[in-house]
C-alpha cells in the first residue's frame, strides 16, 4: 500500500469526476457517504490517514449543516484549493439535485426512479458500506481497552438517547475523556490536512458567515422580492440545522408550505422522491425551488441549492485553519483521541440505527448483506460494483420472495 502524501497536489476537474461517481452511486444516507469518503480516500486513494478523516468528521459534525458534504468539502479544499472544494460540491451533489429538478418539472412521472427492490437493495448495501467504515476505524482508532470502552459507551449513550444534541454532547464528554485519560508525548506522530488558508483568511470566512445570517433577513424587509426570500430562507436552513438532511426538513416545511411556495403534498412527493436519489439529503431544497412558479424553476432550483449549501462553504473555510492548528497542540491530540474513539462509536450505533433497521427486514436482507461485507472486506472489489450488484439482487429478491 502506498504511503499518505499529504503534500500531493490534484486538479479540480480531478476531484470533480472522483466526486461525481461517489455522487451518482452512495446511497444509505449520510452515516454511509461517511463510509464511501472512507473507502475512497483512506483505503484506496490513501489521500489522508484515518486518523486525519476521524478527527475532520468530528468537526463537521460539531458545524450545521450536512456532515458528509462538508467533509467533502474538505477533502477537496485540501487537495486542489478552492476549485477542488467547488469540484468535490459539484460531482456529489449535482447528480441528485439534477434528479430531483426533474422530477419536480414533471419530466418523470413515477414517483420513483427505481423498480420496486432497487432501493431497498441499495439500503442494504448501506448496511454493509457502514460495517464496513466502522471496522477499519475501530481497527485503527480503538487500539485499547480504554478506547474500546469509549466507543461502546457513546455508541450505547446514542441509541439510548437519541438526539442531534446527545451526539455534540457525546463528542464534547469523549473529549475531556481523551484529555483526562490519553497522554501523547510531544514526539508523537502528526497526521496533517493539507490545508494552505491562513487563520486571518478563516476568520474573514466566518465574518462573512456571520453578516450574511444577520443581514438577509434585514435586507428582506428593506428590499421586499421572492429571489431574495428564497436566499434567506434557504441560507438561514443551511446555517442553523445540526444532524444533517432529516434535521432540516421541519424548517423548510415551515418555510415553504404556509408562504405557499409549495404545497404540502407536494413536498412530502419530494420528499419521498429524494429518498430514491444518492448523495446528500439536502439536495432537496432543488426540488422545492423547482417546484415554485416564480422564479422559473430551473433557476429557482438552483438559488435554493447554491442558498443551502453556502454556509457549508463559508463554515469549513473559516473553521479548517483553526482546526488544522489545534491538532497540532499535544493536549488537544490527547482530547482527540477520545474524540476519535467516540466518532466510530457515533457510526456503529449509526450501523443499528437507522441504517440496520431501515434495510434487514427478513434473512434474505441478512444474506445480501453479507455478501456484500465480504465483497468490500475481503474480495476488495470497489463500493460503486457492489452497489451496482446490491441494486440488481434487490430487485431479483423481491421477484422470488
Amino acid at each position: 500500500m502506498p504511503p499518505i502524501d499529504p503534500s500531493k497536489r490534484s486538479s479540480p476537474w480531478a476531484v470533480f469526476v472522483i466526486f461525481l461517481r461517489l455522487g451518482l452511486t452512495s446511497f444509505g444516507g449520510p452515516v454511509a457517504h461517511l463510509g464511501y469518503f472512507r473507502d475512497e480516500f483512506v483505503s484506496r486513494r490513501r489521500w489522508l490517514s484515518e486518523r486525519s478523516y476521524a478527527d475532520l468528521v468530528a468537526l463537521c459534525q460539531f458545524l450545521p449543516g450536512p456532515a458528509s458534504s462538508q467533509v467533502g468539502i474538505a477533502l477537496g479544499l485540501s487537495r486542489a484549493g478552492y476549485g477542488g472544494a467547488l469540484a468535490a460540491w459539484a460531482g456529489f451533489t449535482l447528480p441528485s439535485a439534477i434528479a430531483l429538478m426533474l422530477f419536480a418539472s414533471g419530466i418523470s412521472e413515477r414517483g420513483s426512479a427505481f423498480a420496486p427492490g432497487v432501493l431497498h437493495g441499495l439500503k442494504v448495501v448501506a448496511v454493509a458500506v457502514v460495517a464496513q467504515a466502522v471496522w477499519g476505524m475501530a481497527r485503527n482508532l480503538c487500539t485499547d481497552v480504554p478506547k474500546v470502552t469509549l466507543m461502546l459507551s457513546a455508541a450505547c449513550v446514542v441509541l439510548l438517547l437519541p438526539s442531534t444534541w446527545t451526539q455534540v454532547s457525546v463528542i464534547i464528554a469523549a473529549g475531556l475523556v481523551g484529555l483526562l485519560l490519553f497522554k501523547p508525548t510531544h514526539g508523537g506522530e502528526h497526521d496533517p490536512l493539507p490545508i494552505t488558508l491562513s487563520r486571518r483568511t478563516g476568520t474573514v470566512w466566518l465574518v462573512v458567515f456571520g453578516v450574511l445570517l444577520v443581514g438577509l433577513p434585514l435586507l428582506v424587509r428593506w428590499l421586499p422580492g421572492h429571489t431574495l426570500a428564497l436566499v434567506d430562507a434557504f441560507y438561514r436552513a443551511g446555517s442553523l440545522v445540526f444532524g444533517g438532511g432529516h434535521v432540516v426538513l421541519p424548517l423548510l416545511q415551515a418555510e415553504v408550505v404556509p408562504s405557499g411556495w409549495v404545497g404540502n403534498d407536494v413536498f412530502l412527493a419530494g420528499y419521498g422522491a429524494a429518498q430514491a436519489v444518492p448523495g446528500p439529503l439536502f439536495t432537496f431544497a432543488a426540488f422545492l425551488g423547482a417546484s415554485m412558479d416564480t422564479p422559473s424553476g430551473w433557476v429557482a432550483g438552483i438559488v435554493c441549492l447554491l442558498a443551502i449549501f453556502l454556509p457549508s462553504f463559508l463554515l469549513i473555510f473559516g473553521a479548517l485553519p483553526f482546526w488544522e492548528q489545534l491538532r497540532r497542540s499535544v493536549r488537544t491530540q490527547a482530547a482527540l483521541a477520545g474524540v476519535s474513539a467516540a466518532v466510530v462509536g457515533l457510526l456503529l450505533a449509526a450501523l443499528y440505527q437507522p441504517v440496520w433497521t431501515s434495510a434487514i427486514m427478513q434473512p434474505q436482507d441478512f444474506a445480501l448483506a453479507l455478501l456484500a461485507l465480504v465483497a468490500l472486506l475481503f474480495w476488495k472489489l470497489p463500493a460503486w460494483l457492489v452497489v451496482a450488484a446490491g441494486a440488481v439482487l434487490g430487485w431479483v429478491l423481491s421477484i422470488a420472495w
